[in-house]
Parts: structure tokens; C-alpha cells; sequence
């Protein structure tokens, strides 16, 4: 399935409540026919709002947004023929399971049979074929998420929307329900726009994530572009863990900047957009790309430190270490050859100049 451009569109699109603080500001967004778009963020950040434009249940101060090229900015919900699933199912708890699935195809006035048919059909989809006589309260939580996705996708939408859908399940259900949204997603060819505040969701399900930071966006790309190559410092420090050194620009050659960091050692990272000779900037490195007593002759940085902590994963070890002018430099390091990590103990620390990234203050 070829995918186009301009599917949805925010043209300058701003949103107050109050006529003064924007809770969305400038909005300018492509949302591409067939993606999975996650608008991620912190509360506050506008994401929400973003979403709920796009649904009609809120209309924006100023600025357009387009559906398949026609204007939808006041046309009212139910007439935009969208797909929501909300955290909290939004099932009617007086229908059964296959009643709640029928009735966004009964108010399109689709016929009996062909109804039985798509019902039967989504909930097989959903993988929960034998459950239509269930009353909403007779199912678990994630069966009732299933139900309230299958009843999103019964009536073939162009779009469906999802709001943080996987907030109330357990850390094992909504990790399993992520794979599953996703394979949906990539089986059906339905475009989806995804709220959460989880960055690990976000990674394991986008095609492209828009991290809202205050009404805007900071940064819009594929989950490895935003986690390897953050734009801005906010994104660094959301999309997962890192070790921040703060510092100045001595230099920038060859897309490279020699940073000196709070303790004098000097250290070199990807230059980030804008970023110059003289500028104060934030250096991010992620705690997997550092190696411990790992001698690395091609490793720009070598740096020694001190153990202060090591906090056993299962996976990987969770070193805590005096380093840089820190108390608080971590590193992931592999269970197998750490055995000899012990409080106290000194160690090297190497990392390529690509592994950093120097962002604007």
C-alpha cells in the first residue's frame, strides 16, 4: 500500500481555553494514510488537546485541520466517520459484547445480515470469537480493551483515533496489547493516531512519534531516529534514560563538537542542530552505549570513574558511578563479564563521538 502524504493536516492550528495560555500553538502536522502516528509527551504538553481536534470533541482558536483534504475543523464528531478507543473501554454496560460492536454499524444503517457478519468477523479478529453474549462486566480488562478496539475498526474508518488505550492494564497485558494494536495496524492498513506519556510504548508500536513539549513540537520521526538522534535537549531527556553533561562548545568539525564538560575533560559528541563554537550545550549519552573495562583504541572518549552502585536487572547490570564531575553517570552493562564490578572499584569508560549528542541549552 503506497503511502501519501498530507492524509490529516493541522495548518497553524492553536487552541486556549482561557484566551491566553495556548495549550496548543502553531500546530503544523501531516498525518500520512496508512502510518502509525504516536503524539507523545509529558501531561500538560498538548498532546491530548491535538487529538481531541481531530476527533471533534474540541474545536481549535485559530487554523485548519483537513481530512482527505476536506475541512473538518467544525464539522462535528459523528459526522467524521473516525474510529476511538478510549483508556477507560467506553462500552455500554447493558449491551453484550456483540450489541456493542453492532451498534456503530446499526447507526450507519447497515443491514441486519451484513452486521452479523462484520461482528463476527472483528471479534475472530480480536481473537475472542466465543465472547458475544458477554455482558462488558463479565470480561477482564483486557478482553474489554479488545472489545472496544474491535468496535473502533467494525465499521472500516479511515482514521482511529486512540487515547492512552492501554493506561489501565497491568505492565505484562499492555506490553502484550502493544504487540497486538501493532500487528492490527500493520494487517488492516488503517491509519492510527496514538496518545500516551509512555515512551517505551511509543518506540515499540510508531511508525513516526511527535514529541509534544508546551502546545508544540519539538521533534517528529521514526522511533530510531528520536531515540539515537534527539533535535532538541527535552527530547533527549524524555525518550529514555541517558547520562546529561552540561558543558561548552570549543569546537564543531565534520558534524563533531569538542565539548568541555563541569570537571575539564573534554569530551566529543554528534553536534545537534544549530550547535557552535562557544555554545552551552547538553551532552546525551545513553547508558547501553557506554563500555566498561573495555579498552577501545577507535573510542573518541576514554574516561576513567569509580563504582558507587551496581543494581543487578536480570538482563543487564545497572552501574552507578563517580565520573565526568557526576555522582550519577550510569552505565547498562552485560550480566556476563560484570561479575568483577564491585563498589569502590575503579574502571574504564569508552564511547564512540556518535553515542553523544550535543543539543542546545
Amino acid at each position: 500500500m503506497g503511502v501519501s502524504e498530507g492524509f490529516v493536516r493541522f495548518d497553524k492550528v492553536d487552541k486556549t481555553y482561557d484566551g491566553s495560555v495556548l495549550v496548543v500553538a502553531g500546530l503544523d502536522l501531516e498525518v500520512r494514510r496508512g502510518e502509525f502516528l504516536t503524539l507523545l509527551g509529558p501531561s500538560g504538553s498538548g498532546k491530548t488537546t491535538t487529538l481531541m481536534m481531530l476527533a471533534g470533541f474540541e474545536t481549535p482558536t485559530r487554523g485548519v485541520i483537513t481530512l482527505e483534504g476536506k475541512d473538518i475543523t467544525r464539522v462535528p464528531p459523528h459526522k467524521r466517520g473516525l474510529g476511538m478507543v478510549f483508556q477507560n473501554y467506553a462500552l455500554f454496560p447493558h449491551m453484550t459484547v456483540a450489541e456493542n460492536l453492532a451498534f456503530p454499524l446499526e447507526v450507519r444503517g447497515v443491514p441486519k445480515a451484513v452486521i452479523r457478519e462484520k461482528v463476527a468477523r472483528a471479534l475472530a479478529m480480536v481473537r475472542l470469537p466465543q465472547l458475544g453474549d458477554r455482558l462488558p462486566s463479565q470480561l477482564s480488562g483486557g478482553q474489554q480493551q479488545r472489545v472496544a478496539l474491535a468496535r473502533a475498526l467494525v465499521f472500516e474508518p479511515v482514521l482511529v483515533l486512540m487515547d492512552e488505550p492501554l493506561g489501565a492494564l497491568d505492565k505484562q497485558l499492555r506490553e502484550h496489547m502493544q504487540y497486538e494494536i501493532k500487528q492490527l495496524h500493520d494487517q488492516l492498513g488503517v491509519t492510527v493516531v496514538y496518545v500516551t506519556h509512555d515512551q517505551s510504548e511509543a518506540l515499540t508500536m510508531s511508525d513516526r512519534i511527535a514529541v509534544f513539549h508546551e502546545g508544540r513540537i519539538q521533534q517528529i520521526a521514526d522511533p530510531r531516529t528520536i531515540y539515537e538522534h534527539p533535535d532538541t535537549a527535552f527530547v533527549a531527556q524524555f525518550i529514555g534514560e541517558n547520562n546529561r553533561l552540561e558543558g561548552t562548545v570549543e569546537r564543531v568539525a565534520d558534524g563533531m563538537a569538542s565539548v568541555v564538560v563541569a570537571d575539564g575533560s573534554k569530551v566529543i559528541a554528534e553536534a545537534g542542530p544549530g550547535v557552535a563554537a562557544g555554545h552551552r550545550v547538553l551532552v546525551s549519552l545513553r547508558p547501553e552505549r557506554l563500555r566498561l573495562n573495555q579498552p577501545n583504541g577507535s573510542a573518541a572518549n576514554n574516561f576513567s570513574g569509580r563504582v558507587l552502585e551496581v543494581i543487578y536487572h536480570g538482563d543487564h547490570l545497572r552501574v552507578r558511578l563517580n565520573a565526568l564531575g557526576r555522582d550519577d553517570f550510569i552505565v547498562k552493562a552485560p550480566v556476563i563479564g560484570g561479575e568483577g564490578l564491585t563498589v569502590g572499584s575503579e574502571v574504564s569508560i569508552s564511547w564512540r563521538e556518535v553515542d553523544g549528542r550535543a543539543l542546545p541549552l
